[in-house]
C-alpha cells in the first residue's frame, strides 16, 4: 500500500474520533439549551440532572481527545498536517469546557433578575445561536468523507451564525449594563454572555480547521 494511501487511512480514522468527539459536544450545548426553561420552572432536580450530564459528556470529550492523540502519535510523520487534527481536537476539548462553565453560571443566575432586565431571552436565544453552530460542524465533519464542497458550504453558514452571536452579545451587554446593578448578578451573565461569545469563537476555529482536513483529503 502507498504511503498517500496510508495517509488517508489515519486521516479518515481520526477524523471518525473528531466526529464522536463532536457529537458529544452538541449533546452537551443541547442539555444546555434546556437550562433556561428549567430555572424559568424553578425545577432544581431538573436543573441537577443537566448539569450532571453536562459535566460527564465533557469528561467523555477529554477522553476522545486523548484518544486522538495517541492514535495521531502512534502515525507519527504519517499525517503531514497532524497539529491541524490535534489543534482540532484540542480546541473542541476547549469547547465541552466552554459548556460545563457557561451550564454553571447560568443555573447561580436568580432568574428574577433575567426576568427584571429582560435577559432570559437574550440569553436563550445566545444558547440556541450556538447550539446551531454546534450542528453545523456536526453536518461538517459527516461531510468531510463524502462531499467536501458541502462541507466548505456549511462552514459558511457557521461563520454567519459567528457574527450573529457576536451582533446579539454586543445587545446583550449593554442591556445587562443598563438594566442591572447588583454586581454578584452583573458579573455572573457577563460570564454567561462573554462565555457563550467565546465559544462561538471557538467553534469557528474549528470549522476552518474542518476545511483544511477537507482540502487535504
Amino acid at each position: 500500500m502507498y504511503s498517500g494511501e496510508l495517509e488517508v487511512q489515519a486521516k479518515r480514522k481520526a477524523i471518525a474520533v473528531l466526529q464522536d468527539e463532536i457529537n458529544r459536544i452538541l449533546n452537551a450545548a443541547r442539555e444546555l439549551a434546556t437550562l433556561p426553561d428549567l430555572m424559568m420552572k424553578k425545577d432544581k432536580t431538573g436543573i441537577k440532572n443537566s448539569l450532571e450530564q453536562i459535566s460527564t459528556i465533557e469528561e467523555e470529550v477529554e477522553n476522545l481527545r486523548r484518544k486522538i492523540t495517541r492514535e495521531v502519535a502512534d502515525v507519527g510523520g504519517l499525517i503531514m498536517n497532524r497539529e491541524n487534527l490535534l489543534n482540532t481536537a484540542y480546541t473542541m476539548d476547549e469547547i465541552a469546557g466552554y459548556i460545563t462553565g457557561i451550564a454553571f453560571k447560568l443555573s447561580n443566575i436568580k432568574i428574577t433578575t433575567l426576568k427584571s432586565a429582560k435577559l432570559d431571552g437574550d440569553i436563550t436565544k445566545l444558547i440556541e445561536l450556538v447550539v446551531d453552530e454546534v450542528y453545523k460542524l456536526n453536518e461538517i465533519i459527516r461531510s468531510l468523507n463524502t462531499n467536501t464542497a458541502n462541507a466548505i458550504e456549511l462552514a459558511q453558514e457557521t461563520q454567519k451564525i459567528e457574527r450573529e452571536i457576536d451582533v446579539k452579545y454586543r445587545q446583550a451587554t449593554i442591556k445587562l449594563l443598563s438594566e442591572v446593578t447588583n454586581t454578584k448578578e452583573l458579573l455572573l451573565i457577563k460570564d454567561v454572555i462573554e462565555g457563550i461569545e467565546e465559544m462561538s469563537d471557538k467553534c469557528q476555529r474549528v470549522s476552518d480547521s474542518f476545511i483544511l482536513l477537507a482540502l487535504s483529503l
